[in-house]
């Protein structure tokens, strides 16, 4: 069983990239409305980097989401595989 941050960590990774899909998005797209390299969304969704704050909020305004609606679907996520 994966321990709590890589539980974690992919949580965050399946909602950003259902996020992203939702939008309409292309990696590169939404790394171009975060400021962040298309590599990077591709390292967040494959669960090989953890984002940092400004990094998360970036995402959400690419995404136009508030933080709160990401972190709250990601800890939805979190908590339907049992992780608390």
């Amino acid at each position: 069983m994966p321990d709590a941050d890589d539980a974690l960590l992919e949580a965050f990774a399946k909602i950003l990239r259902k996020q992203r899909n939702a939008a309409g998005l292309s990696q590169e797209e939404l790394a171009h409305r975060a400021g962040v390299s298309m590599r990077y969304v591709s390292l967040l969704e494959s669960r090989r980097h953890q984002p940092s704050l400004a990094t998360i909020h970036g995402l959400c305004q690419g995404l136009g989401l508030s933080m709160v609606e990401l972190i709250g679907a990601v800890e939805a996520e979190f908590s339907e595989r049992g992780q608390h």
